[in-house]
Order: structure tokens, then sequence, then C-alpha cells
């Protein structure tokens, strides 16, 4: 059975005779998808409400449902009523959508949850946005309202809000609700990001991706309801969650590693330029001496392994296609093997020249007893520059290992 439809709620057989069957894709303008697993009370509402949406509207389109492994009877009532029911064995939410986008055969594709939590009657603001040259058309169900019983609290108030706002902060994708589970895209851009993942965080691949190849995203408000099944849903709330919030860092080497990098030199620097001196009295019964130093130098030694990496994770990004080619490149790509070697050879030969003459300070005193305070200052200030410049060498040297093609 095809699944393509013109006309009314029909349950049945498809249409197929009256477009060929020798090019199926012939004029379809939407694939409505729906990722399946167990849903056997909520997928029939589901594909008669998007039946009525094509008919009703005139829109040449079809229905897939991508079935992760039902057991309950869901694939046989999808296909009661003639839709493409594609069978994913892979498990997984990604994995089911990212099966229905391959063998979706509209211009466009509207995807949604078959928990009977989304209207598929109502998805013409949806098609109008695609239609207006948008590549995705993201649903707000912070705009367009949320039932009562229908979001968890943590979901509605903590973990969505932070995670959009984290989405926002990082790829520039100006989206509010980057969770929500109906959206419509462009089937050929979205095809084109080259979407990896298999689980729940395949949401926030899809915008994350788009975000950085620049597609033209926005928002159109949407209700969610309580969804209609009476089992717990899939989603679990702190896994699910920490899988977005770990795919959301891994692509942005500069909020994992390079930005918290700075904000490490910069308080090892402060603190180390106050006290290298000598002690700094806070209150009478409080003051920063050379302890303090140790924290604040490893504090630098820590930010500048975090930057080498931020670097080293964004250059092997963007050669191997993971990340598109930033606007600020250019500087990671000036880092050459000799360039990063003359760097971290200089803080090596200050930070060594600093040992020799901490040598000469002992040697002064026939190498009896010291002014701890002073030659602990020059020593730890020493041995964080010689740390510094060797992680600088062999970062150099990491990097241009990742440069040769395999």
């Amino acid at each position: 059975m095809d699944g393509t439809f013109t006309t009314g709620i029909k349950r049945g057989p498809s249409l197929d005779d009256s477009f060929g069957i020798e090019d199926h894709s012939f004029g379809i303008e939407l694939s409505i998808l729906m990722p399946c697993l167990n849903e056997a009370e909520t997928i029939a509402s589901c594909i008669e409400k998007a039946l009525y949406f094509l008919s009703s509207n005139q829109i040449r389109g079809e229905i897939v449902v991508a079935d992760n492994g039902s057991t309950d009877g869901s694939r046989q009532i999808a296909q009661s009523y003639g839709v493409r029911v594609i069978d994913v064995p892979t498990r997984g939410y990604g994995a089911a959508l990212a099966a229905g986008i391959s063998a979706a055969r509209g211009r466009y594709v509207i995807m949604g949850d078959a928990d009977d939590s989304y209207d598929f009657s109502v998805l013409m603001p949806f098609l109008e946005g695609l239609r207006a040259g948008n590549d995705v058309v993201m649903g707000d169900r912070f705009k367009g309202g949320i039932d009562p019983g229908a979001m968890p609290f943590l979901h509605r108030y903590l973990g969505n809000p932070v995670l959009s706002f984290l989405g926002r902060l990082f790829f520039k994708v100006a989206c509010r609700d980057f969770h929500c589970g109906l959206r419509g895209f462009s089937r050929e851009a979205v095809v084109g990001l080259g979407l990896k993942t298999t689980g729940m965080e395949f949401a926030s691949e899809m915008l994350v991706r788009a975000g950085l190849a620049k597609l033209k995203i926005t928002s159109v408000p949407t209700r969610l309801a309580k969804d209609g099944r009476s089992r717990p849903p899939h989603l679990q709330t702190w896994r699910d969650g920490w899988r977005h919030l770990r795919f959301l860092l891994l692509f942005s080497p500069r909020w994992l590693f390079i930005y918290p990098g700075l904000a490490m030199i910069a308080l090892g620097l402060g603190l180390s330029f106050a006290l290298l001196p000598g002690p700094v009295r806070l209150t009478p019964e409080i003051s920063l001496d050379v302890h303090t130093l140790i924290v604040a130098c490893i504090s630098i030694l820590v930010g500048t392994q975090a930057i080498t990496f931020g670097i080293l994770a964004r250059r092997y990004a963007s050669s191997r296609g993971f990340l598109p080619t930033a606007e600020h490149t250019w500087l990671i790509n000036r880092l050459t093997l000799e360039r990063t070697l003359q760097l971290g050879g200089l803080l090596l030969f200050f930070g060594l020249a600093g040992v020799v003459w901490s040598l000469f300070v002992w040697r002064s005193v026939n190498f009896g007893p010291l002014n701890y305070s002073y030659v602990l200052r020059l020593m730890i200030s020493s041995m964080t520059l010689i740390g510094s410049g060797v992680q600088i060498c062999l970062s150099g040297f990491l990097a241009s290992v990742v440069d040769i093609d395999g």
C-alpha cells in the first residue's frame, strides 16, 4: 500500500491507481511523518486527523508511519488506513524519524508524535511557513498553549526553557521551544544536514545543524494536549535531558572548552599577578599567600589545556564536516605547528630561566636555608610556564596529526 491521499478520510486501500505507480513521488507536496512505538491507543486518531487535513485543504500528500518495533498492533492499525508503514529495526526516536524522512516522498515533511498530543488536522501554519520559503518551521507550545497535565512540571519550567536558552545562546537559533515534537521542514534541506543521532537528541541535532548551516528557521504557535496513552511516555526526564545537553555541548567547542578555559586563565593570571610580590591581606584575620598562588597556577594550566582542546576539537570538526567553517577559523588555521612550537618554546624558555634563577638564589646561600616565600613563588610560576609550554607544543603536534588525511 502506497499511502498517497488527496480526498477524504478513507479506511482501506491507498489511492495509488489515480496517480500512477511508476513515479510515486510525482507531485507530492507534503509527507506527514509519525514515529510509532506501541501507540495502538492513539495512532488511529492521529491518522484520521492527518487525513482530514490533507483532504479538507486539497493537499497532495502522504502519511508515513515509521514503526520502531511495535508489538501492540499499532502497525496493523496504521496499515488498515492504507498509509505507508516503514519498518525501522534500529530502536530509538531519532532512528525512526531518520528512516521516515529518508522514505518520505513529499517536498515538505511535517513530523509529529503519534500519541495524540498534537492535532494533525491543523497543520496549515506549518505548511504555509514552508511555502513561504522557510527551511524549518518549529511548533511553539509556549505560545500555542499547554493543556493541564500535558507537560511535566520539570519539563515545562526547567528542562525545556534551560535547554532552549542554551540552544539559542550557543547556536543563535531563534527558537523558543527547542524540543517541540511537531515541526515541518524541507525534506531536501534536512536530508542535506546528515543527521546522525538515533535517540531523543535527534530533535536537538536537527535544529543545531540547521542553525549552523544557516537555514531559515521560524516558529508557529501549536497546542500541546495531554496524550491519549494509558502507559508512561518513552521520554525519561533526566536521561534524555542529559543527552540533549551533552549534544549541545559537543557541538559547541567554544562553550565546552574555550570560554571556560579563558575564564580559568583570567582568574589564574589575576590572582598570580596579585600574589607574586607577596601575601595579600583581605582582613586582619584572612590573607592569601603561596597556597592560593598554587591554586591560581593550576587554574592557568587547566585553562590552557581546555583552550587547546577546544581549538583541536573545532579544527577537527571543521575539517571533517561535522561543523561548518566558522568566521574565525582563519585564526585557528594560522596556528601552524611552527607557530605553536614558537609560542610553546617561548613559555618554556622563560620557565626554565626561572628555574635556573632559583638555583642561583640557592647557590648564593651556599645551598643552605632559603627565603621560601620568594623562592616558592618563583618556582611555582616557572613550573606553570613550563607546563603550559609543553602542553602547547604537544597540542601543536597533535593538531598536525589530525590534519593528516586518512
